[in-house]
Formats: C-alpha cells, structure tokens, sequence
C-alpha cells in the first residue's frame, strides 16, 4: 500500500487520466455541439501535455490500458478502439486518406508501433514495439518488427 507521498509523485507523472477519460465519454454523450466544442479543447490542451492526441471523432470503447499514459500516443480520428485493449508509448494510429485502423478487442500494441490505412486488427491481436502495420492482421495472431540486423562492421584498429 501506497502511503500519501508516494501517491501524490505517482499522480503527478500524468499517467491518471480519469479526469480525461470522463471528458471523453461526456463529450460522446452530449447532444450539444458547443459543448463538445468545448470538452474538445480541454481535452486536447490535457492529452497535449502528456505529448498525446485522440481525435475527436475516434470510437473507444471501455477505457483502454495505457501504462505510460498518453505519451506520444496519436490516435486519428477515423479509427475504432476495441475494449480491453493495451496501448504502450509512442503509438501512432493513422489515417490515409479518412481512412483509419479498426482494432478488435483485447489487443497489445507495443511502444512504438505504427498503425496507418483502413485495415482491421483482429481481437487479441499482439503488434510487437516497432512494427510498421498497414495489412490486416487475424485474431489471435503476433506482428513483430524486422529483426534487426549488422549492415556493416569495421575493423578495429590495428
């Protein structure tokens, strides 16, 4: 258990983001465009400082796992979120041309990852830190970055 100090230094790292996370669902609620105008700003000036973006018209459902918060996380506005999912730092998932990533649910995005174009990530699906994916993916399956390689090697001194 967590005395009062040690809550308040975790607190303030920006990881909580039940505030955030109420903001969203009430703007999804509202039938008032100037306040979801409004819950737009506070929510992008809050997802601003902790380096992150949601579009505004992004679908999340449930409360996704962001274990760094939202640092460097960019989700386009056109993609889906399934619930359950686990998102690291540094995650972008983008559009082209309107089009953006549908994600199933349950799935692990791991830091790094780029997700771009109108393809499908099936539910439980694994995307490895780095991974570059613009295919759809299958239920069940693990998408891992090139292994990395040595493309050249010098000779010590002699």
């Amino acid at each position: 258990m967590m005395n009062l100090r040690e809550r308040l230094m975790d607190y303030s790292l920006g990881n909580h983001l039940t505030l955030y996370w109420r903001l969203f669902r009430m703007r999804e609620r509202t039938g008032s465009r100037l306040l979801a105008d409004i819950l737009t700003f506070f929510l992008n000036r809050m997802a601003h400082k902790r380096g992150g973006y949601i579009g505004r018209g992004a679908k999340i459902e449930g409360i996704p796992s962001l274990p760094h918060g939202l640092h460097g996380i960019y989700i386009s506005r056109y993609a889906r979120v399934g619930r359950g999912c686990r998102i690291y730092q540094n995650v972008t998932i983008g559009e082209v041309g309107g089009k953006a990533p549908q994600i199933g649910e349950d799935c692990l995005i791991g830091a790094n990852a780029v997700l771009v174009g109108d393809i499908r990530i099936g539910s439980r699906a694994r995307i490895g830190a780095g991974a570059a994916v613009s295919f759809d993916v299958p239920a069940n399956a693990t998408v891992v970055a090139q292994p990395p390689r040595v493309i050249a090697r010098e000779q010590p001194p002699s």
